[in-house]
């Protein structure tokens, strides 16, 4: 599987990494990217997800319900 968040739709990013002497090489930032089971009560049964740090967040402040019908508004995931 990719590495993007289902959740907030996150991905790696490509930058510079920058010397001393201002020499420039290509990198890439990676999201905080954990696999986490979460229980949705509507439906009594375990869900697993690959979420960033900022999906958590996003999750325990809007409900996973909800978290989930705008993710797949957004297009991150297909169905839950």
């Amino acid at each position: 599987m990719s590495k993007v968040c289902q959740i907030t739709g996150k991905k790696a990013m490509v930058g510079n990494n920058v010397s001393h002497s201002k020499r420039r090489t290509k990198r890439t930032f990676e999201p905080n990217l954990f696999d986490k089971k979460f229980f949705l009560s509507e439906e009594n049964r375990w869900v697993e997800l690959k979420v960033s740090a900022a999906g958590i967040r996003n999750i325990s402040k809007k409900g996973l319900n909800e978290a989930l019908k705008e993710a797949v508004v957004k297009g991150y995931i297909k169905s839950y």
